[in-house]
């Protein structure tokens, strides 16, 4: 991880400040957009003009439209590798997915959904190490990801409210996609058979779903469930720990409404 010093932070404010933009300011100094986009919104934080602080109408709270398609994806995305903190000097939560930086269009999907989300809040990308957050600024968090809480996932319940319950039922596949895209994969796994009495190598492809959170996955299989797709549970040490599909069927349609990370 690159630091950049007090002295160039500072002339990025400067520039900042006198109106320039996040990009122009970032190539000027070398700096990267999602360390400059960082600064800008920790500066107008400390001075009282926090992005968010007069955020637009909520769905849950004024009754505003929402994606539900998009809303299904994001959801699991959050429940996955997703985080809402509230930290002192930010007048407004946030809201950040991390997205692995060998899957560039998994990024690009969690930015769409939360553009779909919040039309009227800014998104932005922090990178770090082998990874970005994508990240936003909301009061109304809460209101939508009402899972939020103390403490980690899994050491705590993580259950859907009813109108959550509704969206995911009636958009199951997006939410089965969310949920693979954060904390699952697909892979080729092998094994050996004897033909015509020869030993020989068959390969076939498995989707994965690792959580530690007993709560999330079943919500996973509870939904695989539903969309009748076949699953096993895996252990490690003794514990429950993956999630595999691997039948052909339903390999088959996971292929069609998931498919590989990209």
């Amino acid at each position: 991880m690159i630091f950049h010093g007090t002295e160039v932070r500072q002339r990025a404010l400067t520039l900042l400040r006198d109106g320039a933009k996040n990009a122009d300011v970032a190539r000027t100094l070398n700096v990267p957009l999602g360390t400059i986009g960082y600064w800008k919104h920790m500066d107008r934080a400390k001075r009282g003009e926090c992005p968010g602080a007069h955020d637009p109408a909520c769905p849950r709270c004024d009754g505003r439209h929402l994606d539900p398609v998009a809303y299904s994806y994001l959801l699991g995305q959050y429940l996955g590798d997703g985080h809402i903190s509230h930290y002192s000097g930010h007048r407004v939560p946030s809201l950040a997915i991390a997205c692995a930086d060998s899957w560039p269009g998994i990024a690009d999907e969690t930015e769409a959904a939360m553009r779909a989300i919040f039309p009227d809040n800014g998104v932005h990308r922090l990178q770090r190490t082998g990874c970005q957050n994508i990240k936003l600024y909301s009061k109304h968090l809460p209101c939508l990801f009402p899972q939020h809480g103390p403490g980690r996932k899994h050491e705590r319940a993580i259950v859907l409210a009813a109108w959550q319950q509704d969206i995911v039922d009636a958009h199951p596949w997006e939410f089965v996609r969310g949920l693979v895209h954060s904390d699952g994969c697909r892979i080729t796994n092998w094994t050996t058979r004897v033909v015509g009495g020869e030993r020989k190598r068959y390969e076939y492809p498995r989707y994965f779903f690792t959580n530690k959170s007993d709560d999330i996955r079943r919500l996973y299989t509870d939904t695989l469930d539903k969309l009748g797709l076949e699953w096993t549970q895996c252990t490690r040490h003794g514990n429950p720990f993956n999630i595999s599909v691997a039948r052909k069927a339903s390999v088959a349609l996971m292929d069609a409404h998931v498919g590989p990370k990209h």
